[in-house]
């Protein structure tokens, strides 16, 4: 269904994440700001630029998951989203489709120490979090505008 697309990305992005959730390309195109909630390996099979570009274009800013797989890590970087490591893999259970979340120390994580907080505003929940990122990844992100993707303050 998707093969002809192949690079044709504002087409593909409408297919994002949609054998899940039908109205994710929707929802991500209205909101321009949003995140994505994963489990383990994040990105596995997915070493394609396609998969951290099609999210991008729909504004997502960043990626929270247990964990994430060694390439695709590396693409959402490229494409200025930032891999945000859940610290207990088990508060995912804490993140749902509509949260309100913000993100709390991505300037200092970004720029060296590499601890985050995300205040989950819709359950009054802090989860701890983490960006792993090597000083390459850093400056990436610095330099792609990923601070300015997400509103001021953190």
């Amino acid at each position: 269904k998707v093969l002809p697309l192949r690079s044709n990305i504002p087409a593909l992005s409408g297919y994002a994440f949609s054998r899940l959730d039908p109205s994710f390309p929707a929802r991500a195109r209205k909101s321009r700001r949003g995140f994505v909630a994963a489990g383990d390996n994040y990105g596995q099979g997915s070493s394609r630029e396609h998969a951290a570009l099609v999210p991008r274009y729909l504004g997502v800013a960043a990626v929270i998951a247990a964990s994430f797989a060694r390439i695709h890590q590396a693409n959402l970087v490229n494409f200025g989203i930032a891999p945000i490591v859940l610290t207990r893999a088990s508060d995912l259970r804490f993140l749902r489709r509509g949260d309100r979340l913000v993100i709390s120390g991505l300037r200092a994580a970004v720029r060296g120490d590499g601890k985050l907080s995300i205040h989950n505003l819709s359950t009054r929940r802090r989860i701890p979090t983490a960006l792993s990122l090597t000083d390459r990844a850093r400056r990436i992100l610095l330099a792609g505008g990923l601070l300015n993707l997400i509103k001021k303050g953190g």
